[in-house]
């Protein structure tokens, strides 16, 4: 062979780009640190890192559409990650998830164009967070819902949510952490439904701060106890000072419940089926996709 033909050979192999996969990943994350692998403790990352290895014969490294603390879960947390291993989708979603301890399991898998990134190319995302009123604590949904035996008046919660509707500075409620380069975030949605001695969060944004999600309803949990008037929302939202509003909710009453994209990526959706339904209905109260605008430099990614 000649120079110039093994050359041209090996300048080929190189521009070959590796396959791109997309995931769908639910998680119960109460024996993890949260989603972002550390030295110290584990993490849903670094186990799903490793599960996906043993099936690629090779290391792997996940993107997500947005890190999750600990004790946060995910019916539907979306990731990706680039491999030469050719399998077939079954073996992304099955394989995996004999190499995965119970608590996590992949539930989807696609190919995806190498212009799709996890956390880049989101236009919107759903969260809920789950409120267990009554006087005895639950064997059940411990560390899977926030637990008040006070008693909440909803009316002025919900008054108080719709306050905080629209674009808006969320400074008053982003951690004092939070290394977004902006606090201004479009709030889609922010609706409470009773059932039964739940009473569910539902909330979209086409982004979120760091604790953006808990900090929200730490105001309006003091709002339901009545210690605040149901203005208090909107004067924090007003003030743009973490420093008065108050406590941040627990974590283990906080799910991931959707990532929307754009459909030509053409991703599934596995957050309405009887499992989100379990947890508090599958109506988001969600009608139609925003627009997240954020550059790669410009926000990380929140962790609520």
């Amino acid at each position: 062979m000649s120079l110039t033909k093994k050359t041209e050979g090996l300048a080929s192999q190189q521009c070959i780009v590796p396959p791109r996969i997309a995931l769908g990943v639910e998680y119960l994350g109460t024996p993890y640190c949260g989603w972002q692998y550390q030295h110290h403790a584990l993490s849903v990352q670094q186990v799903l890192e490793e599960a996906l290895a043993q099936v690629a014969d090779q290391p792997v490294r996940v993107h997500c559409a947005g890190r999750t603390d600990a004790g946060v879960h995910a019916i539907e947390q979306v990731v990706h990650f680039e491999t030469t291993a050719m399998r077939p989708e079954r073996a992304w979603t099955l394989g995996v998830n004999a190499h995965l301890p119970d608590e996590v399991a992949v539930r989807w898998a696609r190919p995806v164009a190498s212009g799709f990134h996890a956390r880049f190319s989101a236009v919107a995302r759903h969260y809920r967070y789950l409120i267990l009123r009554r006087p005895a604590r639950s064997a059940l949904w411990h560390r899977r819902a926030f637990w008040t035996h006070r008693a909440l008046s909803v009316a002025p919660m919900r008054e108080a949510a719709a306050a905080l509707i629209g674009r808006h500075d969320f400074t008053s409620f982003r951690a004092l952490a939070c290394q977004a380069k902006s606090p201004v975030r479009t709030l889609r949605y922010l609706d409470l439904s009773e059932r039964g001695d739940l009473l569910v969060l539902n909330v979209g944004a086409d982004g979120f701060l760091h604790h953006m999600v808990r900090n929200l309803v730490g105001v309006l949990l003091a709002i339901g106890r009545g210690e605040r008037p149901a203005d208090w929302a909107a004067e924090l939202l007003a003030l743009r000072d973490r420093a008065h509003a108050g406590v941040t909710a627990p974590a283990h009453g906080l799910y991931l419940v959707r990532v929307d994209y754009p459909a030509a990526f053409g991703l599934p959706s596995a957050a309405d089926d009887a499992g989100a339904a379990a947890l508090g209905g599958d109506d988001l109260g969600f009608d139609g996709p925003g627009h997240d605008d954020r550059g790669p430099d410009e926000n990380p990614p929140a962790m609520l």
